[in-house]
């Protein structure tokens, strides 16, 4: 039951074979006996759980179910859920819980899945490796001493480890590719304004995108087209015709033929990718990767993306500015954290944030209040505004060329718990292959490809141009036919 595609879940369910419930039931036992070493939840409540089980069930026998009717379901602890506690990873929302649902929960909850729990993640989504969490790290289950990827660690682990069948995440500069790679899961950011951002907390609301994780580019689909859609509520979201995103998973390429199911498809491979920096266990493994890409029937052309390199830096100008405006908010007056004790209005503030916000939160809160400042908008944010386009508009010379880019998600495998917390340069660094995507707005996405140092997992990145989810998950589907990486999983949880 815990390997089984969501396919092969709805139809143990629509011939009873299983229950909702039972199935629930499974996945709560599971996350009761296993979390304690992994910390991938923040929030479980068994009965909530349970309740909505019941009625997947019922709906199933009166014939009203879809595709995800009585799955379970983990949100990453960004989206906000009606009657559930709703976080974001921080003490400044530890006792928060929420009136309303998310765009993204709502959709699952009509389509009847079974809401597990609230994963756990790096604070307001501002890590590289889910340590930030005021509730403690999140650890990979492929080694408990080296980090999940972050921000969404907790959703990649509780996939990775056969907690959850499939969860929810976020993906501000990789944080759902990221943590995929280095937990050995499937992981997708669609174009951004596809999934709405209504009840997703925001950290920097020009890159924020939801998107889903799944032990598949089968089981990816079927989450996108759950998620995807129009949200009035969401100024930033796509007004566009549904689609149906498992559409290309079989459908042969124009070039296709016998044993060479992507006959025909361009890859494009940047030099910028594989330069110092890159660990040659990683390379080597996605190497391998796209050498399976051309036996497949693709050809691989080298590309250019001559800003790639500046893709961190202007991040980091970028993302902080938008924190730092959209975390204004919390001041301890209307929600979440209030400081105990203070002697006046001024004094509450400070010590509310002060003690409300983790390290990191408080860095990039300085970094972006300072960018925005006078005299300094023009030299640093403005400046980083227009590098952004210029990296968008390396991809468009690109896709000129090819008809999807491949390299590595990290420069390395997972490391060490602890190991660059004292160093945020370093931690930045991580994101430098997934950084870019989220500038131009781009779908990307992570699949396992094979093992690296330690036996630790290793991603390939597949980044396509605007809107071209269902050719990426085709790609990526037909290469999972014909290798196994990501059916592995981590010993002590199969």
């Amino acid at each position: 039951m815990i390997n089984a595609s969501l396919k092969e879940l709805a139809d143990a369910l629509a011939a009873r074979r299983v229950s909702a419930v039972e199935l629930t039931e499974h996945c709560i036992e599971r996350i009761g006996r296993l979390d304690k070493g992994l910390n991938a939840f923040i929030t479980v409540d068994p009965g909530r759980s349970l309740e909505q089980a019941r009625a997947a069930d019922a709906r199933i026998a009166a014939g009203h179910a879809g595709p995800l009717t009585g799955i379970p379901v983990a949100h990453k602890d960004i989206f906000v859920a009606k009657g559930w506690p709703s976080t974001c990873g921080s003490r400044m929302l530890a006792s928060f819980v929420s009136p309303y649902d998310a765009h993204v929960v709502e959709r699952f909850n009509d389509a009847g899945a079974v809401v597990l729990g609230k994963t756990n993640m790096d604070e307001f989504a501002m890590g590289s490796s889910s340590e930030t969490s005021w509730f403690g790290p999140v650890r990979n289950p492929w080694n408990v001493d080296r980090v999940a990827g972050g921000s969404s660690g907790g959703s990649a682990v509780a996939v990775a480890a056969r907690l959850a069948p499939v969860a929810t995440g976020t993906d501000t500069g990789g944080s759902i590719r990221q943590p995929a790679a280095l937990s050995g899961v499937c992981g997708l950011k669609p174009t951004y304004g596809t999934v709405s951002r209504y009840g997703m907390i925001a950290f920097a609301s020009s890159l924020d995108q939801g998107g889903p994780f799944a032990r598949s580019a089968a089981d990816l689909a079927v989450l996108l087209n759950v998620m995807a859609g129009f949200d009035a509520r969401d100024s930033t979201s796509l007004e566009r015709a549904p689609e149906d995103y498992a559409r290309e998973l079989e459908r042969p390429l124009p070039g296709a033929s016998a044993g060479k199911p992507l006959g025909g498809l361009r890859v494009g491979v940047p030099s910028e990718y594989f330069s110092a920096g890159l660990a040659s266990d990683v390379a080597s493994a996605v190497e391998s990767a796209i050498d399976e890409l051309k036996k497949l029937g693709a050809s691989v052309i080298e590309v250019h993306l001559p800003n790639t390199g500046l893709s961190v830096p202007s991040y980091y100008v970028i993302a902080p500015a938008e924190a730092s405006s959209n975390l204004s908010r919390y001041d301890g007056v209307r929600y979440g954290y209030r400081a105990p004790e203070y002697d006046d209005l001024v004094d509450m503030y400070c010590k509310t944030r002060a003690q409300g916000f983790g390290a990191e939160v408080k860095r990039r809160i300085l970094i972006g209040t300072y960018v925005l400042s006078h005299g300094y908008y023009d030299a640093y944010y403005l400046k980083a505004q227009k590098i952004r386009r210029l990296i968008a508009r390396d991809f468009t010379d690109a896709f000129r060329q090819c008809d999807v880019i491949a390299g590595p998600v990290t420069p390395t495998v997972a490391f060490a718990l602890g190991a660059k917390v004292s160093d945020p340069v370093q931690m930045y660094l991580n994101d430098i292959y997934t950084i870019a995507a989220n500038l131009a707005g781009l779908p990307a996405m992570s699949i396992p490809c094979g093992f690296g140092s330690e036996g630790l997992p290793v991603g390939l990145h597949l980044v396509g141009d605007y809107f071209t989810e269902a050719r990426l998950l085709g790609i990526a589907h037909q290469f999972q036919k014909a290798t196994d990486w990501h059916a592995r999983v981590p010993a002590g949880y199969a």
